[in-house]
């Protein structure tokens, strides 16, 4: 069965774009800049960026909040980098420096790095913290987006995330 039209969020410039059901995701094109709606890379994510990704986008979004000077984290980012590539176009992945958004890592009271944060409609579905392997962060993807299916927008009423309300920290 195909998937219903979504909209989209540009990784270069925001702006939304909706994809038809019958679209080849991989090859769309942001109808604002032109640019390609998938990379097969993170998104370096900024509080002024994140509503276009969290509250006006369709697709799931795993977040890595990061620091330059952690080790782990340095270690977990080609892993990451790679499940981009594999996940696109069905999961955006996005990179936060925490040192550089603070307001973005205080907002989703992050206190460990890494900790990877799984978004979809408006809400956090999924946290872990610490580095992962290819194999368990996979498998704890496949994890987080089954907890997806078939939620309806009409399930807002969960308050029990922080990324409940999508406006910008």
């Amino acid at each position: 069965m195909p998937h219903p039209d979504r909209a989209i969020a540009c990784p270069t410039c925001d702006a939304v774009t909706t994809l038809a059901a019958t679209e080849d995701a991989k090859s769309a094109r942001c109808t604002a800049c032109g640019g390609p709606l998938f990379t097969g890379r993170p998104m370096a994510l900024t509080a002024a960026r994140f509503n276009a990704h969290t509250g006006q986008s369709d697709l799931p979004l795993v977040i890595d909040f990061w620091a330059d000077w952690c080790g782990p984290c340095k270690s977990m980012a080609p892993v990451f980098e790679a499940l981009a590539a594999e996940f696109e176009p069905h999961v955006r992945f996005a990179k936060v420096d925490t040192d550089a958004e603070r307001e973005l890592a205080e907002y989703f009271r992050i206190s460990t790095i890494p900790t990877l944060s799984f978004i979809h409609e408006h809400r956090e579905v999924a946290r872990v913290a610490g580095a992962m392997f290819a194999g368990d962060l996979r498998r704890w993807l496949y994890d987080a987006l089954s907890q997806t299916e078939g939620t309806a927008r009409d399930t807002e009423e969960d308050t029990a995330s922080p990324a409940h309300e999508p406006e910008t920290p």
